[in-house]
């Protein structure tokens, strides 16, 4: 259960109303003595009955508490004030069977402004000291300010001290070596004018030498350029004189030479021709005889069938060229009867074809069985 204590305007020890509001959990206990004294003390109640018993004899022990204590001891340690409330009313409530759990104070405040004004000593007295901590402060900063100002002036005198020593040394060394500069740039001058006066009369001496070498130079290139004159009247006019005659003569004789070697060709190649003309007779003739002998040996050799074949070579061109006209005769109707001429001027040339082939080639085509057979069925 949770029970919510107020008590309010209960004086503290110093006569201080004030106004403290608290939060306790509580439970029975259940060791069994314990409950038989929770249900001997609360049968028949209900829960808001028990809540009232345990917040009576809390707020009772609360009132007795503040009564005790002053308003600093209550407001700046709570936990305190707490944990006593909890151990003087322990023993009663457990008497009851009842068991505190927790009791924390959840406000503390007054209506006379008790509070406010501790609040306000405490925070002047905080300022107080502040205030108090920043003038001290300040008057260590201003006394170490004034120690290190003090400081600084005197280091910046010695190093003052020390730039004007260090400034008249550089003076007097400024002015030593400006001296000893002068001297050498006074030496230096001198010597410089007293070569240059040398380096003057070298280069007089060089430019007369030049002088003479161009004059050398000059009548070499006088005597070179009248060579060169006499050589280009050689070259422009001798020489090209000299070169036509040359070319003339060479001419000459390279016709000269030409017509010989033309006639000499001319000469060869007819003497040439006329061989190449008798060997290709000859070779010819040779080539005909050896067809003839050929081809008679292979009609010797070959008797009946060679003919035959021949004959049979040729048939188709005496058939081509007999057909010849026929093929623009688009249709041939024989009409005949038993005493027709067609007929027997057929049956004539059939007879009498064998005996012309024979005439002509020496073949005998009545032998052939085929045309034998034509020839019977036509007699």
């Amino acid at each position: 259960m949770t029970i919510l204590c107020r008590c309010e305007n209960i004086e503290t020890s110093e006569g201080v109303p004030l106004f403290v509001t608290g939060v306790a959990q509580v439970k029975i206990m259940t060791e069994k003595e314990l409950l038989a004294v929770a249900c001997e003390q609360f049968l028949g109640k209900n829960v808001q009955d028990i809540k009232n018993v345990v917040l009576q004899t809390l707020e009772g022990h609360l009132r007795s508490i503040l009564g005790t204590l002053t308003v600093e001891q209550i407001y700046q340690d709570r936990d305190q004030f707490a944990k006593l409330v909890r151990e003087v009313a322990a023993p009663d409530v457990g008497r009851m069977g009842i068991e505190i759990l927790s009791f924390t104070i959840k406000d503390v405040y007054d209506k006379v402004d008790y509070l406010s004004s501790l609040g306000k000593t405490q925070t002047a007295v905080v300022q107080r000291d502040a205030d108090i901590g920043v003038a001290e402060a300040e008057r260590d900063a201003g006394i170490r300010e004034a120690e290190c100002k003090k400081e600084m002036l005197d280091v910046k005198f010695m190093a003052d001290t020390k730039i004007a020593d260090s400034k008249r040394a550089f003076e007097l060394q400024k002015s030593a070596f400006s001296e000893e500069v002068n001297i050498k740039t006074a030496e230096a001058q001198l010597a410089y004018e007293l070569q240059g006066a040398r380096e003057q009369q070298k280069i007089r001496q060089e430019e007369i030498e030049i002088e003479v070498v161009q004059r050398k130079k000059q009548i070499a290139v006088e005597a070179q350029e009248i060579l060169r004159t006499d050589k280009e009247l050689i070259a422009t006019v001798r020489r090209p004189a000299e070169a036509e005659a040359h070319r003339i003569q060479q001419i000459a004789e390279g016709e000269k030479v030409k017509q010989v070697l033309l006639a000499q060709a001319e000469a060869e190649k007819i003497r040439k021709v006329g061989e190449a003309e008798a060997a290709v007779i000859e070779a010819m003739g040779k080539a005909e005889a050896e067809r003839m002998k050929l081809k008679a040996e292979a009609y010797q050799k070959y008797g009946d069938a060679a003919k035959m074949a021949l004959v049979l070579e040729a048939l188709p061109q005496i058939a081509a060229k007999i057909a010849a006209p026929l093929t623009k005769v688009d249709e041939i109707v024989v009409l005949s009867g038993d005493n027709s001429k067609v007929t027997s001027e057929v049956n004539r040339l059939l007879a009498e074809l064998p005996a012309s082939v024979h005439a002509l080639t020496g073949v005998d085509l009545s032998k052939i069985p085929l045309i034998k057979k034509a020839t019977g069925a036509q007699v």
